[in-house]
């Protein structure tokens, strides 16, 4: 990832985490602080959701070869994705490390790393 990917990600994550109520977020003012309002479970939903319309996404340019509402809807899913890391107080900068950690690790031999710990 280059230094103006890495400074996107930087600089969406710090406006979510202004969005938190603790932090001045208003809920009648902003999507993102109205979910930190709603709590874990309307956010989690709301991945749960995008993922969904990801995959029908996917689906549906697979058939018609225009990939336009799969990168939306893959767009969308990323963001509800960094509502949620700032819920937890984690951040992409931590999923960017965990992912390169892995570099060069075989799927199956990480996956059942896991299972051992």
């Amino acid at each position: 990832m280059n230094t103006s990917q890495e400074q996107i990600l930087k600089r969406l994550a710090e406006v979510i985490e202004s969005r938190k109520l603790v932090n001045g977020g208003d809920p009648e003012k902003s999507y993102v602080a109205r979910l930190f309002s709603k709590g874990d479970d309307a956010i989690l939903k709301k991945i749960g959701e995008e993922a969904t319309e990801t995959v029908m996404a996917a689906k549906d340019a697979r058939v018609s070869g225009d990939h336009t509402k799969l990168l939306y809807e893959c767009a969308d899913l990323w963001f509800h994705s960094m509502v949620m890391l700032a819920q937890y107080d984690l951040s992409p900068q931590q999923v960017i490390d965990e992912l390169a950690r892995r570099e060069g690790l075989s799927g199956l031999d990480e996956k059942a790393a896991r299972k051992e710990a």
